[in-house]
């Protein structure tokens, strides 16, 4: 699930094979940017900033959102791609490297000095740079909708997506349903950038610090089974900040009050 880690770890592998190279080929097929053309253009770098990419080439800004299904790829030049031509919404590519988005969602081009209009909503990133744990402790603590809606709301903190607000929440003894404004926001927030970085360059993600298949998860996707720690059925639910925006929780009705 392409979650802040899954996005830092595409920009690094996008930003290696194109930063400080001329275009050879850009191409963008989605009706509203196909005629964009940055050929020639030099890449000064590729970053993410939550669950968004943005390219930075010359004065523009390339921006992709990987959504549920999206990836890039980067292929020696002329290598053959691992997914079918029809998925391809972005071809970037130079005199080495050929990269390739599929299933990409969002793709917008801008001037980079309007890059805000993109991502200027975004919370605090723990995988920036300027990452300020004390603003996202701020916004998430002044929340007063479910603690589980509030972590996921990128406006709060940018790159936590399911999978995080849950395991961040078992590991807190956090029920789902619990109002930001009632936790320990602090710790909740130092939590989840803790296990972002810890996540943010393994191939693996693990909260339990075992990789190994049906044993890096404490609750998300467990529903039905025994907690690891008390033994106690995980339960199921859902919650989102309305009805089209609903994800699933998990959660242990022992170890989480």
């Amino acid at each position: 699930m392409p979650e802040g880690d899954t996005v830092y770890r595409a920009a690094q592998r996008l930003n290696d094979a194109l930063a400080g190279t001329e275009l050879t080929r850009f191409e963008l097929r989605v009706p509203q940017a196909a005629t964009i053309d940055l050929r020639g253009m030099t890449v000064r770098e590729v970053v993410s900033r939550g669950k968004h990419l943005l390219h930075h080439i010359g004065e523009w800004t390339l921006h992709t959102h990987l959504k549920m299904e999206g990836e890039w790829h980067v292929y020696p030049h002329g290598g053959r791609w691992r997914q079918p031509g029809f998925k391809a919404r972005a071809v970037v590519c130079n005199a080495d490297w050929d990269t390739v988005g599929f299933d990409l969602a969002d793709i917008k081009v801008v001037p980079t000095r309007d890059e805000g209009q993109l991502v200027g909503h975004l919370g605090p990133d723990p995988l920036s740079e300027n990452w300020d744990a004390a603003e996202a402790a701020l916004r998430l603590g002044a929340d007063e909708r479910a603690v589980h809606v509030a972590l996921l709301d990128q406006r709060n903190v940018a790159g936590f997506g399911n999978e995080y607000a849950n395991e961040i929440l078992f590991v807190r003894g956090i029920l789902p349903t619990t109002p930001a404004t009632q936790t320990d926001a602090a710790a909740v927030i130092d939590l989840g950038a803790r296990m972002l970085r810890a996540n943010r360059d393994r191939n693996g993600r693990t909260f339990t610090g075992d990789a190994r298949p049906g044993r890096s998860t404490w609750v998300y996707g467990r529903d039905g089974r025994p907690c690891r720690r008390c033994g106690t059925l995980i339960r199921e639910g859902s919650l989102g900040a309305d009805p089209t925006r609903e994800r699933n929780t998990f959660w242990c009705p022992t170890c989480q009050t």
